[in-house]
């Protein structure tokens, strides 16, 4: 019994040293990295202001506690969004087959930071009914090897997880692509049945608070089925 008890803790422990300490430094790491993405955020609108003389262009940005940043361009927020928890690729994920992954299981344990794309008035004019679209997630590693997930060219440039780091450069070029795809990800007129009927209660609310609910596209969602993702 004794024995058993021994065996135990010394499983325990080797649990707590190479899996919940590595947990903790990737959390650690990956906010360290969710930082050089808030600075980096300001650091373009910056540069974008200088040459951008149109005052009607929103071109600001907006710290929203720690995890969390705001970055409004045009007539978009991007909500850039770090979670604070690990995350382990699932089994079936395609990557457990390359070499990189199969020498060493820690490779396969991901901080993430989400990037979500609103319009600009639904945060401005409070219209909590609004929806916004999940448009990336960058994934990082302990090594600081990471891959991104996501819509148009953010999906489709950062899939190399064993040879890219998540460099300054690399997180630059990151949040000027999810500038460009906010920019082109136009909003489209709701199918006229949507809106062809209204409450009383509906019309009072629109005229009082401009809330008829709003999104960039209608029926929009970013799933493991779509051609564009990972």
């Amino acid at each position: 019994m004794i024995l058993k008890i021994e065996q135990n803790r010394k499983t325990i422990l080797d649990l707590l040293l190479n899996k919940a300490a590595l947990k903790q430094n990737i959390a650690e790491d990956t906010e360290k990295v969710f930082l050089e993405f808030k600075e980096t955020i300001k650091t373009e609108l910056d540069a974008l202001r200088k040459v951008m003389k149109d005052e009607r262009v929103r071109l600001s940005c907006k710290d929203i506690g720690k995890y969390e940043k705001h970055a409004y361009i045009g007539s978009d927020v991007l909500v850039f969004h770090l979670h604070n928890n690990v995350f382990r690729l699932p089994d079936d994920n395609p990557l457990w087959g390359t070499e990189y992954f199969k020498q060493n299981e820690a490779n396969g344990y991901f901080g993430i930071i989400y990037i979500y794309n609103f319009l600009a008035e639904s945060f401005v004019q409070s219209r909590v009914h609004d929806q916004g679209y999940l448009i990336g997630r960058i994934f990082m590693n302990h090594e600081g090897h990471f891959f991104v997930e996501g819509r148009g060219q953010l999906g489709i440039l950062f899939r190399d997880v064993e040879n890219m780091k998540l460099t300054k450069d690399a997180v630059k070029l990151i949040i000027q692509m999810s500038f460009v795809f906010a920019i082109e990800f136009d909003l489209l007129i709701p199918p006229y049945e949507f809106v062809s009927e209204l409450t009383v209660a509906e019309m009072q609310a629109i005229s009082n608070n401009l809330q008829l609910q709003t999104g960039k596209r209608l029926g929009f969602k970013m799933n493991a089925e779509d051609k564009d993702f990972f």
